[in-house]
């Protein structure tokens, strides 16, 4: 199964960003996530359109898991 950690942060002209982070490290804490993602608004590290993303909207990880089926073709 893959994990996907999904932060999602917005800017002053409601458009939202998503960073995909891959594989995160297991057992994450709200209060870590919020530090992160805090630390990449003060930093004003993602703009669009002259915008800086400098609110945090949500974050989740998201779990995949995929099977294939053998088909004869």
């Amino acid at each position: 199964m893959t994990q996907v950690l999904q932060l999602t942060f917005a800017n002053a002209l409601d458009k939202t960003m998503t960073l995909n982070i891959a594989q995160p490290k297991a057992n994450l804490s709200e209060t870590e996530i919020n530090a992160a993602m805090q630390i990449i608004v003060d930093q004003g590290i993602f703009a669009k359109d002259g915008s800086v993303f400098n609110m945090k909207k949500s974050a989740r990880v998201v779990e995949r898991h995929v099977t294939s089926f053998e088909l004869n073709v």
